[in-house]
């Protein structure tokens, strides 16, 4: 197939990309390279296209058609110190809504498969496990930008010549992150501390739970949602959660230290103390399962080189 990855120098899109290209496809990597970096290309031998912005499409379509697009490009925000969002709303619905918008404009025109990336933000403080079905509540512009892309898609669906597929991403991490900075996964991150010695701050106690998803497992979700019978959004987790404190022991052992946790009280009132996907929906609707719980994951970011190394 002839295939379109945006977002393709990021993390997520990257790694994609480069999969995709091995099983044999023509891949055309579209960046605008403003918050990506080019060092996660570096043995893909497909084509990269250079946007002139997050919001080009126009040099996308010069290039196109193509048989299907994987959206994996996305702005996001940052939150301050003292919790608000950093990031223009209007910025953040342009580039995130209105391009998709013309994306789907064009997908219609071309009968191209759309297969995107959505967020499990969407979910905010709603009950766990996180379920497709419940309401939901997104507690940022970038959440709510994910949610309206939702809407939109399957506003979009009966006129496309395919299932259209959003996948909800839970924590993702791996190798490929390192550009993200303080938007990398606290895996990432904490290990970063702990090879320079430091202990790995947390918030207190660190009982707090999350959904790790390792990178493979959701590139593999993507490949499967070109089989959907069915458009939708869909969760992709672990479908397990694990403990900071978990967290650190991992940490720990492949790293071969013996650090604790630097506990620090949570400056935010927002945040989520437990978060995990249930798998169930998205099990029937691709036959996803994720090959990674959190000791496998860190074992093979460790074995990648990659762990808390930057570039």
């Amino acid at each position: 197939m002839r295939i379109l990855v945006t977002g393709g120098a990021g993390f997520i899109g990257s790694n994609l990309a480069k999969r995709l290209s091995t099983l044999g496809h023509s891949v055309v990597a579209a960046d605008s390279f403003r918050s990506a970096h080019f060092s996660n290309l570096i043995d893909f031998r497909g084509d990269v296209l250079t946007l002139r912005d997050s919001q080009d499409i126009d040099s996308i379509k010069a290039l196109g058609p193509f048989q299907a697009i994987f959206h994996q490009a996305s702005l996001t925000g940052v939150v301050g110190s003292s919790g608000e969002d950093q990031t223009d709303q209007q910025k953040m619905m342009l580039n995130n809504v209105e391009t998709f918008r013309h994306l789907l404009d064009w997908a219609v025109a071309t009968e191209a498969q759309v297969v995107w990336a959505s967020s499990c933000s969407i979910y905010g403080r709603g009950p766990v496990p996180m379920k497709e079905s419940q309401p939901a509540d997104p507690l940022n512009i970038y959440a709510y930008s994910k949610l309206t892309m939702e809407r939109m898609a399957m506003r979009y669906a009966d006129r496309l010549a395919h299932p259209i597929v959003g996948l909800r991403y839970s924590n993702v991490y791996g190798p490929g992150e390192d550009h993200k900075g303080k938007l990398a996964s606290m895996i990432h991150q904490l290990a970063r501390q702990m090879r320079a010695g430091q202990r790995p701050r947390i918030f207190s106690p660190g009982d707090q739970r999350r959904d790790f998803v390792y990178i493979d497992d959701v590139v593999q979700a993507n490949l499967q949602s070109l089989q959907s019978a069915t458009s939708g959004a869909f969760n992709i987790g672990a479908g397990q959660s694990w403990t900071f404190n978990q967290v650190v022991a991992e940490l720990n052992r492949v790293l071969q230290t013996h650090l604790t946790p630097d506990y620090f009280a949570n400056p935010y009132s927002f945040t989520q103390d437990w978060t995990e996907t249930d798998l169930s929906l998205v099990k029937k609707a691709i036959g996803y399962e994720p090959a990674f719980d959190l000791a496998k994951g860190i074992d093979a970011y460790f074995a990648s080189g990659k762990l808390g190394v930057s570039f």
